[in-house]
């Protein structure tokens, strides 16, 4: 069986995407999976079973990266064809079936399942090697953690009102240290690029004892070293995402973006909300709460948390 999914060009909504994968590969254990995803999005994919080939989408002005996928695809007849973008491609292709996006309300989770008529919409997951886990051991060794719990902390997203002050991010991670988190290694995240690292360099300036991995790790990298982490604390992001999945107690920090629609998917995650549109509005006392509920409290499915004025 040949099956085509065409998902997301971002990090985020890739992740998202990926509980559908999982469904299907449980569903037809023998299929061939061709990805098409953003360049950026491509390493989600990288551990996923049953992975035949990645087609990169690169944008380009007029919509002519469609005419180039098409061209990639169209010698092939699919038995299943998964169109998540809803563009014309699924109809443009010999496809014994097609399952196409169309716009809907709710989150955005739920409006993926809607895809293949699943519900409850099946949580994400994140695909790991063992050559990702032996990297992250060597980047975060025994003697070096000591047997502490790891607190991952992400602050960079792709749009700067997005993130969450600096020196908060520092304030709670000290006082998870000393409380909910005792001694606790804090462990910074970020992607690759000078962008990223201007973001995470406020933060790591203000926890000296801070290891830095921000754009060190390729995405199964990420999520291996996720899976180690007692806590994910982060900014609305890919990574954010990429948490969840993987299995991290995350919450996530939300400003001027949908919670309702974003929030991690996760058994246990959870969105923190500002009271204001602002990042500025999300005070350190609110998180350092919903963090220490989180860790409290095993959850089955996304929550979100109202902000605190």
């Amino acid at each position: 069986m040949r099956i085509l999914f065409i998902t997301a060009t971002r990090v985020g909504d890739a992740v998202l995407s990926t509980g559908l994968l999982d469904h299907l590969i449980r569903r037809y254990p023998d299929a061939r999976f061709t990805i098409a995803c953003g360049r950026v999005a491509a390493e989600v994919f990288d551990r996923m079973p049953g992975r035949e080939r990645t087609l990169i989408i690169d944008k380009r002005p007029w919509d002519l990266h469609w005419p180039a996928l098409w061209l990639q695809a169209v010698a092939r007849r699919w038995d299943l064809v998964v169109d998540l973008r809803g563009s014309a491609l699924a109809y443009m292709v010999r496809a014994g079936r097609r399952a196409v996006m169309r716009r809907r309300s709710g989150p955005k989770i739920a409006q993926l399942a809607a895809v293949l008529g699943l519900d409850p919409p099946p949580l994400p997951v994140a695909w790991i090697g063992a050559e990702d886990r032996a990297r992250v051991a060597a980047l975060l060794p025994e003697r070096r953690i000591a047997g502490r719990p790891i607190l991952a902390l992400g602050p960079t997203a792709n749009w700067a009102p997005k993130v969450w002050p600096a020196e908060r991010f520092a304030g709670l991670a000290r006082a998870l240290a000393a409380g909910a988190l005792p001694g606790a290694v804090p462990v910074v995240l970020g992607g690759p690029g000078p962008a990223e690292a201007a973001m995470a360099a406020p933060l790591l300036a203000l926890l000296g004892e801070a290891i830095d991995l921000t754009g060190r790790l390729s995405l199964p990298e990420a999520a291996a070293c996720l899976q180690r982490a007692a806590l994910f604390v982060g900014n609305d992001s890919g990574l954010m995402h990429l948490a969840a999945a993987a299995g991290a107690p995350t919450l996530g920090l939300f400003g001027p973006t949908p919670a309702a629609e974003y929030a991690p998917s996760g058994r246990r995650a959870a969105a923190v909300l500002a009271t204001g549109p602002a990042m500025a509005d999300l005070t350190e006392a609110t998180v350092l709460a919903a963090a220490e509920r989180l860790l409290a409290t095993e959850r089955e499915a996304p929550a979100l948390v109202a902000g605190e004025a």
